[in-house]
């Protein structure tokens, strides 16, 4: 079974058991979270999809680390202008593990 969930302004198709990391959530580590924005819930052939969000289903995931990503590096310039700029970014992360996918 898997599910196409939605956080974060972005959207990931998980299954029970996978690790991911998604755009930073304000839940301690180890607390258990549920996600209620399912787009599609499948399984081998059936397929559910929502209109934009499946009612009723549901995926309960563990919060199993918050942290940082690989720096971005920004450099601009502009020849014979003697102009550069140099910047950096880290985005923040929440590692969680998919627990159970529910649906209708």
């Amino acid at each position: 079974m898997y599910a196409v969930i939605k956080t974060g302004g972005k959207q990931y198709r998980v299954s029970a058991g996978e690790k991911l990391k998604i755009e930073k959530i304000a839940d301690l580590v180890g607390s258990e979270i549920t996600l209620t924005e399912i787009l599609l819930v499948g399984q081998s052939e059936s397929i559910q999809t929502g209109n934009p969000i499946l009612a009723g289903a549901a995926v309960k995931a563990t919060v199993l680390a918050h942290g940082k990503s690989d720096k971005v590096h920004i450099f601009k310039m502009r020849r014979r202008k003697h102009y550069r700029k140099s910047q950096g970014h880290r985005q923040n992360f929440t590692e969680i593990r998919i627990d159970s996918i529910s649906a209708v």
